[in-house]
């Protein structure tokens, strides 16, 4: 017990001297406490709340700038995926069967010049076949087909091209030749003919490629607007980069300019196909002049070296053309009769005739020459479906034509008249086949064929005028009938308006000469065009200047708002200009959004680009937020790189929109020499 007394005293002793060493005051241990510890030793106090606060205080200030990084990194890269997934170009690639209208194996695509049209094509023993409507329509509209009686022509000036169907011979200038390929097929009610034999006779080129089979047939010769592809890139369905793609096309490849927008062009690939590239995807945009060799036909017409002032002689009977010397006799200046003596007596192509040779020997004594006039009315037919049923068949034609000619012989016309009323929409390519024919057998026996026409109406287009043109010596205009008998208004027969207009109309599609002289212009008075057209007009300098103006008044707004920036740094407390600049921030990326939203509906790159630019000034406005929370020593000469960065890139884009815009308008009047030479 007193061992365990004095032990227990000991170590009470102990404990005393340790806590208090001697020599050393209470109050420096307790300071030494509390101030500071003896390495390796934890301190054995607790915190006071002023330490817990300010703790607290660094922990939230650390998740706060934890979560502005956050923002910073996360909303740009959020707005960037939604914007490549929004404007990023398709790489969907579109039905090229259905591009060029192939419903069924065998069928050929067809495109010619700038147009796909129907897919009445096919390949067959390695040649390309095209149906006769497409070659019609499309190719050459001399080309004719008789459904009837299985048969395929091809008028020459002086001679017809006559092909059976299955056969590789064909006639020409009385002439049998013969290809190495069968020239027509038919399948069903449609005729094919063989490009190669097209191409014989007109001035076409093509190309036939795979995948699907097409063709591309090109039958316009002429300056064409052609472009180099500056880098690899697509040819999409319609202008926009969410729409599917037609084609690749490789740099260096040369494609054709249909048209240009805004910001695409519609162009034409080498293979035929149509579609649209971005402007920027191109470059050297010039006028090339491609031309091919052939030997146009020469349609050569007996024209007469004064002015012809004709009248029709309506005669009903035998004893009416007596009558001709008074007839003469009332009139003057007179040069030419037309007298109606002939009708088409059935549907097979006979004709009844009342011509006179005496009425002829007379008017010849009077220096007056005679055509006599044909007519499909007022005889044995009268009715659109008749002359449909005599023109429609190619051996009632030919029956028509040789009596026509025979008859014109007999009695010694100087020509026929044609005055043909009763054309339908469905006749008139048999109608101007007839003309055709016709005109070749008057060439061949030195008969003039004039041929008469209603004054230009849209519903009469089926004559086909243009074609009139070309293979008769004269196209005559009916210019009365304004207001006829049985009208349901009274008016003029014929007012001078009504025959003008007849006159202008007509002109426009048939030459008042088949051959016309050109201009000719001394090279001084081109020389002096060419630098008058060179010099900029002034409406083009204005334009320019307007773009140039309106991008450098952007950049001033541009740089006032980043200087604004930093004049706020400087007066505006800390939480208020953080909080400002945040919404600052997020409205500039919502206007860039909605900018983007506005470019992709409209397909406009320049309001893209715009859209480019305020995304920039959006995420420059959140690096400036990051740098006032985190370095508030480095903000003013941050905001001042960011300004100078927007000062220096808008002066860039000043430079290159007025260079840009001036070679634009440079490269249009790249070819003024030839288009000087052509006016």
């Amino acid at each position: 017990m007193e061992d365990r007394g004095r032990n227990s005293r000991t170590y009470n002793n102990r404990k005393k001297t340790s806590a208090r060493p001697s020599g050393r005051p209470a109050s420096q241990s307790r300071n030494r406490r509390t101030s500071g510890q003896t390495p390796g030793r934890r301190p054995t106090g607790r915190r006071s709340s002023a330490d817990r606060a300010r703790m607290r205080r660094r922990r939230q200030r650390n998740r706060m700038i934890q979560l502005v990084l956050l923002i910073i990194l996360v909303i740009p890269a959020i707005a960037g995926i939604v914007i490549w997934k929004r404007y990023s170009p398709s790489k969907e690639q579109y039905d090229m069967k259905k591009y060029y209208g192939i419903e069924k194996d065998g069928q050929l695509g067809i495109t010619v010049d700038n147009k796909v049209v129907e897919a009445k094509g096919k390949l067959s023993d390695g040649k390309a076949y095209v149906a006769y409507d497409v070659v019609r329509d499309y190719i050459n509209s001399r080309f004719y087909w008789d459904s009837n009686e299985n048969v395929l022509l091809y008028m020459l000036p002086k001679d017809m091209i006559s092909v059976d169907v299955g056969s590789k011979d064909y006639s020409v200038f009385r002439e049998k030749k013969s290809e190495d390929y069968v020239i027509l097929k038919t399948e069903g009610n449609t005729a094919y003919i063989a490009l190669d034999f097209v191409q014989q006779y007109t001035n076409i080129d093509y190309e036939v490629s795979s995948n699907p089979d097409h063709v591309m047939i090109r039958t316009k010769w002429d300056k064409t607007d052609v472009a180099t592809v500056k880098k690899n890139t697509q040819v999409r369905y319609q202008g926009g980069v969410k729409s599917p793609v037609l084609a690749e096309l490789k740099k260096k490849d040369e494609v054709t300019i249909i048209e240009s927008e805004e910001n695409w062009k519609k162009i034409r690939t080498k293979e035929g196909v149509i579609g649209y590239v971005k402007n920027n995807a191109l470059k050297n945009e010039e006028k090339k002049n491609i031309t091919r060799k052939f030997d146009e036909q020469n349609y050569s017409s007996i024209s007469k070296d004064y002015t012809i002032n004709m009248a029709w002689h309506n005669v009903t009977n035998q004893d009416a053309n007596k009558g001709v010397a008074q007839k003469i006799a009332q009139t003057k200046g007179l040069t030419t009769l037309a007298p109606t003596w002939v009708h088409v007596a059935d549907t097979s192509g006979n004709i009844t005739s009342i011509a006179s040779s005496d009425y002829v020997s007379y008017a010849h004594q009077q220096n007056i020459e005679v055509w006599m006039t044909v007519r499909d009315f007022d005889g044995g037919i009268s009715s659109e479906q008749e002359s449909y049923e005599l023109l429609s068949y190619t051996s009632r034609r030919e029956t028509l034509i040789t009596q026509l000619i025979a008859e014109a012989l007999r009695v010694g016309v100087d020509g026929i008249n044609v005055d043909f009323e009763k054309i339908s929409d469905k006749c008139g390519e048999h109608y101007i086949e007839f003309i055709r024919e016709l005109s070749v057998k008057c060439r061949q026996n030195g008969l003039v064929l004039s041929v008469d026409n209603y004054v230009p109406k849209s519903f009469n287009t089926q004559y086909d005028r243009k074609e009139q043109g070309i293979v008769a010596d004269y196209v005559v205009i009916m210019g009365y009938d304004e207001y006829y008998a049985g009208s349901p208004e009274a008016g003029p027969v014929s007012s001078y308006n009504y025959v003008k207009e007849g006159i202008e109309e007509t002109l426009k599609e048939v030459p008042a000469k088949k051959k016309k002289d050109k201009k000719k212009i001394d090279e001084k008075q081109i020389e002096e065009q060419i630098e008058i057209a060179k010099k900029m007009p002034k409406d083009e300098k204005k334009k320019i200047y307007k773009k140039v103006f309106a991008n450098i008044i952007l950049g001033i707004v541009v740089t006032l708002y980043f200087i604004g920036i930093g004049i706020g740094f400087l007066n505006i407390d800390g939480p208020t200009f953080i909080t400002d600049l945040k919404v600052f921030s997020l409205s500039i990326l919502a206007i860039a959004i909605i900018l983007f939203e506005f470019a992709y509906g409209k397909d406009d790159d320049k309001t893209a680009l715009y859209g480019v630019e305020m995304l920039f000034v959006a995420i420059m406005s959140l690096v400036l937020l990051y740098t006032c929370i985190l370095h508030k020593d480095k903000f003013i000469a941050v905001a001042n790189i960011v300004a100078c960065i927007g000062v220096l890139y808008y002066l860039v884009k000043s430079i290159s929109i007025y260079i840009r815009e001036k070679l634009k308008w440079k490269k249009t009047i790249s070819d003024v020499k030839e288009i000087v030479a052509e006016e």
